[in-house]
């Protein structure tokens, strides 16, 4: 897979706001960062984790995006697969994440890379004023496929 890199590429359409956040996030030097790149370098999906600050012990996958053109292409499955096996690298025998509850294709998603619903929501406000319902989900030995 041409994506398991330790770098980000800032392409985006509201550039202030966000990468004033990714720079913050990068000089925390706190989260592991892996891309999936296509053959010509343009990123297509991303996958940001680090130690749960909620959980300890565990990962917590922060940022799991694939570009809508990289749908049905193996790329997000690929990135997950390299995500997952990471973690277990790093020593994660647990991970969860949260995602919007009203993001079906982001829900199917994750049962099918082996994580189940937690139970637990929570609502969060992006930056804009309108917080938004998201639910948690949670996988055991994540580097087991």
């Amino acid at each position: 897979m041409a994506g398991l890199l330790y770098e980000i590429v800032l392409v985006t359409t509201r550039p202030d706001g966000r990468r004033t956040r990714w720079h913050a996030r990068l000089a925390q030097q706190d989260s592991a960062i892996l891309l999936v790149e296509r053959e010509d370098g343009r990123p297509v999906a991303m996958s940001v984790y680090r130690a749960s600050s909620t959980r300890p012990g565990q990962a917590e996958i922060l940022s799991f995006y694939s570009h809508p053109d990289s749908w049905g292409s193996g790329a997000a499955a690929s990135l997950m697969r390299g995500t997952l096996e990471d973690l277990r690298g790093a020593g994660f025998a647990r991970a969860h994440l949260w995602t919007l509850r009203d993001t079906h294709q982001s829900r199917r998603f994750y049962t099918k890379a082996g994580f189940t619903e937690s139970g637990a929501t929570r609502t969060y406000d992006f930056g804009d004023g309108r917080p938004l319902t998201q639910v948690e989900y949670e996988r055991t030995s994540p580097g087991q496929s």
